[in-house]
């Protein structure tokens, strides 16, 4: 395991993924489950791809592939959080629904834009959120602090609807986020036309869209 130390006897975290060689298995991982999905990729297959002669690094850094998808999640989640405090605390004092949903969208369509082309993580998400084990390593892992801070923000601001609704109308604003930007992911991989779409512009159109969301009349 000579390739493979670790400086201080830690497992990969979200902060150091481990140092270079963690860091390196992470971005490997993203690629290869956005390619080809992730029941189809195994931790050896990954190590491989890294570049290790040691095909264990998978499970040396990160210990199994749940942990592995927990590191990938965090990550991202982190660094979606750092872009979303940033933009939460330039709010003025009575931030409307827009605010709020801006808050929500564009920290996550940024972090996209910000990642060397192709990116891979908003693939690899829909995979998460569409699997029965794995979407509570997503629930877990993306209820950070901004986060729940806008969710009161937009509660607060839609305080006219019922909890229910509330509750339906954040599940149906994350899905929409994830599919779209999936969507968008996938045709800039596979060279699809896109008509000058950026990254900032598939961020604007889920604002308009997710403020319609929330503003609907309920009729049931």
């Amino acid at each position: 395991m000579s390739q493979l130390k670790r400086s201080s006897g830690r497992s990969a975290t979200a902060a150091d993924g481990g140092g270079p060689a963690g860091k390196l298995i992470l971005d490997t991982a993203e690629w290869l489950f956005a390619e080809h999905g992730i029941s189809s990729v195994s931790n050896r297959q990954i190590g491989a791809a890294a570049g290790h002669g040691n095909t264990s690094a998978v499970g040396y850094y990160f210990g199994s592939k749940e942990e592995l998808i927990r590191a990938l999640i965090r990550r991202f989640e982190g660094e979606v959080s750092v872009l979303r405090g940033a933009m939460i605390s330039q709010l003025g004092n009575s931030p409307e629904l827009r605010d709020w949903i801006r808050c929500l969208v564009l920290p996550y369509t940024d972090n996209l834009a910000a990642r060397k082309p192709p990116s891979w993580y908003a693939r690899l998400n829909a995979q998460i959120k569409a699997d029965p084990v794995m979407r509570k390593f997503l629930l877990e892992e993306s209820q950070t602090p901004t986060y729940q801070q806008v969710i009161a923000g937009l509660e607060q601001v839609a305080a006219e609807l019922s909890d229910v609704i509330k509750t339906d109308r954040v599940k149906m604003a994350n899905h929409l986020v994830v599919q779209a930007c999936a969507d968008h992911e996938r045709s800039l991989a596979d060279g699809l036309p896109v008509r000058g779409r950026s990254w900032r512009k598939v961020g604007a159109g889920l604002v308009d869209a997710l403020v319609g969301v929330w503003s609907a009349p309920v009729s049931c």
